[in-house]
């Protein structure tokens, strides 16, 4: 289409240092959000604080791993932040929703993905590291929604910004 927010989401991209280097620039701007809005924006508001290296920390020690501070912070700002989560949207979710519902606006495929990101984190990782399920549906939850939803969209608009030429 031509309207550059609904432009088709791209296919699989080759894995090369071009799409590592994507994958790392999206990361860190997204993670940045999503840490601002958890752990300055929304306590700072009288809402409840992420702390989701303290999750990443859980799930090592469940699995029997080292769970100190810097291995919570690695997990989640390292191998979340900057490959996991990016990494799903590129090799799974955008091709996916590619080939089921090309050409609407990126938005709504980006929040969706911040939506599925929430469930898998917050509903799956918390049941592995032995927390309740969806954390009770307590406040952490709901920030912790909004945090990932915003994680989705600020991924899909770096990738757009820096790895797309505008139409």
């Amino acid at each position: 289409m031509t309207s550059a927010g609904r432009r088709a989401l791209p296919a699989c991209p080759g894995f090369n240092v071009q799409t590592l280097g994507l994958m790392f620039i999206s990361g860190f701007f997204a993670t940045n959000a999503f840490d601002l809005w958890g752990q300055v924006i929304s306590p700072g508001m009288g809402f409840a604080s992420l702390s989701p290296h303290g999750l990443a920390r859980s799930l090592l020690g469940s699995l029997g791993l080292p769970n100190g501070d810097f291995a919570g912070y690695f997990v989640h700002f390292y191998l979340v932040g900057l490959i996991g989560y990016p990494a799903g949207w590129l090799f799974l979710f955008a091709p996916v929703w590619n080939r089921v519902a090309s050409g609407t606006h990126w938005l709504l495929p980006s929040a969706l993905y911040g939506f599925g990101l929430w469930v898998f984190a917050i509903g799956g990782i918390t049941a592995i590291a032995g927390l309740p399920f969806f954390l009770n549906f307590t406040g952490i939850a709901w920030v912790a929604l909004a945090g990932h939803v915003l994680f989705g969209i600020v991924l899909v608009a770096i990738l757009r910004l820096i790895g797309r030429s505008p139409d």
